[in-house]
């Protein structure tokens, strides 16, 4: 008998932990809607689809007064800054006015800490038959920069860093105007005019201490120190101009529509464009007609696919860091090969 009370006790105050955490959550969404409505200026905003939810944020569609609006959710008090490094990447691509992304509208606090990021809203599918477009547009967003360099010279105009002006200005420097986030780990995009320190500082050892800093991986710092010493040499006779990058181009971060390819969840930076397309090689869902089309218009330079790896070095670091140690082998192996 004792035991039965105890079973309906243990019932009993489950179902009221979960009525809690159900009337919790529905209450945070009536204060999110609530201030929506106020930030957005809308009479209307109606939920529709089911909410989404990635590895990182959750997302929701909605239908306002002026249209449907994406919204993705972040309670980690990192939200705003990681919200407002991606509205940027988004202003600075579309301004190039190359390649298609969703239009950002607004980053929004919540009461709490985390924060939300409105976009417009685009029914996507899967990338499929503007795969040739979109090497295409990458390849122009690559060469944007550089076009606007020679337009330049030619006009005789002065040059400089462009951020933050109304009107495309040539960048002569590696870096951004803002920091953003690859996944959820900030990345400093301080600017400098050296290619390969910049990303040897601010994306491959910024990796690696955190490696560092939570797993103490004797054999990747070992790796490391001997490999930090040879990538300036495998940028040597290579001209790199600052490029535009997407910076997280992976098949999960592109679409089309009937009217083209389309990109989002970008993570910018002016860098080397060979560094774009390691990722893009990694993990499947590009077709080689994306590659040959990028490829008639950038020609792969000597030295492509060493410098390839260790672009890919990257992002199985980052990966580790996300994910944990199941990366770690593919980590040290291209590590390993990089040194050969």
């Amino acid at each position: 008998m004792i035991l039965v009370q105890l079973s309906s006790i243990r019932l009993l105050s489950t179902a009221i932990q979960m009525d809690l955490a159900e009337s919790s959550c529905s209450s945070l969404e009536i204060t999110m809607e609530k201030i929506l409505k106020t930030e957005l200026k809308t009479s209307v905003l109606k939920a529709f689809g089911s909410s989404g939810g990635g590895y990182i944020s959750q997302s929701q569609g909605y239908e306002t007064d002026s249209g449907r609006i994406f919204v993705k959710i972040n309670h980690k008090p990192q939200a705003r800054k990681m919200f407002e490094g991606e509205m940027a990447s988004l202003e600075a691509i579309q301004k190039t006015n190359i390649v298609r992304v969703p239009q950002p509208i607004k980053v929004i606090d919540l009461p709490g800490g985390g924060a939300m990021f409105v976009m417009e809203y685009l029914k996507m599918k899967h990338l499929n038959k503007c795969s040739s477009k979109l090497g295409e547009q990458i390849a122009d967003l690559h060469l944007y920069n550089q076009k606007l360099g020679e337009k330049l010279r030619k006009e005789g105009s002065t040059v400089g860093k462009g951020a933050g002006h109304s009107e495309s200005q040539y960048v002569d420097k590696f870096g951004f105007h803002t920091p953003t986030c690859c996944g959820y780990i900030p990345q400093v995009n301080e600017w400098q005019s050296d290619w390969p320190s910049f990303f040897i500082r601010h994306r491959l050892q910024a990796q690696l201490d955190l490696i560092e800093k939570d797993y103490g991986d004797r054999e990747a710092r070992e790796l490391w120190s001997q490999l930090k010493l040879k990538i300036p040499e495998m940028f040597c006779d290579v001209e790199i101009v600052p490029a535009l990058l997407h910076g997280d181009l992976w098949a999960g971060n592109v679409a089309e529509d009937d009217s083209g390819p389309i990109i989002f969840d970008p993570a910018s930076f002016y860098g080397h464009s060979e560094f774009e397309l390691a990722i893009a090689g990694m993990f499947g869902g590009f077709s080689s007609s994306f590659f040959s089309a990028y490829h008639s218009k950038i020609p792969k330079a000597p030295g492509f696919e060493k410098r390839n790896k260790l672009y890919q070095l990257f992002n199985y670091i980052n990966h580790w860091n996300h994910f944990g140690t199941g990366y770690r082998g593919s980590t040290l192996n291209v590590m390993r090969k990089l040194l050969k």
